[in-house]
């Protein structure tokens, strides 16, 4: 073997010799993870504009689309209007995670699901043998009488409201619903547009409660008492653990944040501040 070669050999094995003892460099960095940055704010102002039975939202001389390109056309005024507000007040960035309202909108027009309303309907009765006031516990009597204090005067006021006979259950077993309750909430919810449904929907999810859900819509409860009630049992074990103020305050403003949004998408939906044509005098 030439003496070239046998340098080159020997330099090899010392090379693969020492990297047996190394951790390799990669190993060693810690991971970091990229989010996609926010969209920048690419326009200075929002308007309104009449259209063809409807009303759209304008950026600057943009007019506003949904998701899958529809144009942004609502019925309500209002609604168009308090959207806008919603695109205005956002700064250098657009965080749409925080547009609980544009979102129902955006849900509404383009229905990505293509749901009926006869599916609509049947999500929310769903939801009615596992609403969360239904379950309480009496096994810890101080958690019990919070439960009864506060939660059976709603259940109380929603079979006065909708004659039906909703019973607690104080176990895992879920309760029982007969058919006649499920039609007759079903005929409220069928009085509703596609539209309005999404927002039933959305504030549904956000309480897991169609109880209170009815109860806030109706203006029984306020949006900040309907979600103190949705987190009745968290709350106490607060009392209890202790509270972590950035996570848990942050989590009840934003659950108060999608509640409200969408008790104002309904109410705007089914007020009387629709279309209505001018006339010429």
């Amino acid at each position: 073997m030439s003496g070239k070669l046998l340098i080159k050999a020997l330099r090899a094995l010392r090379v693969g010799h020492n990297s047996q003892w190394q951790v390799p460099a990669a190993t060693t960095r810690v991971p970091v993870r990229h989010y996609a940055s926010p969209p920048k704010r690419f326009y200075k102002k929002t308007s309104v504009l009449t259209s063809d039975g409807g009303y759209e939202v304008v950026l600057d001389h943009r007019k506003l689309k949904t998701p899958k390109g529809s144009p942004f056309v609502v019925r309500s005024e209002p609604l168009a209007i308090a959207v806008a507000t919603e695109f205005d007040a956002q700064k250098e960035h657009i965080e749409r995670s925080r547009m609980h309202l544009s979102a129902l909108c955006f849900t509404a027009i383009d229905n990505p699901n293509h749901l009926t309303k006869l599916d609509m309907v049947n999500y929310l009765l769903n939801f009615i043998p596992t609403d969360t006031v239904l379950y309480q516990y009496d096994d810890e009597k101080a958690l019990h009488e919070l439960q009864c204090n506060e939660w059976d005067p709603v259940i109380d006021w929603f079979n006065q409201r909708f004659e039906t006979n909703l019973q607690k259950t104080m176990n895992i077993t879920p309760p029982q619903v007969s058919e006649e309750d499920k039609m007759k909430v079903a005929k409220h919810f069928q009085s509703y547009s596609l539209d309005t449904l999404h927002g039933f929907t959305f504030a549904v999810d956000t309480l897991k409660s169609i109880i209170l859900t009815c109860a806030v819509i109706e203006q029984m409860l306020t949006v900040e008492k309907a979600v103190a009630l949705a987190r009745l049992e968290e709350e106490y074990q607060l009392k209890f653990w202790g509270r972590v103020e950035w996570a848990h305050d942050l989590s009840q403003q934003e659950l108060q944040a999608r509640l409200a949004a969408a008790v104002l998408f309904v109410h705007l939906n089914c007020s009387e501040n629709l279309v209505k044509q001018k006339s010429i005098l």
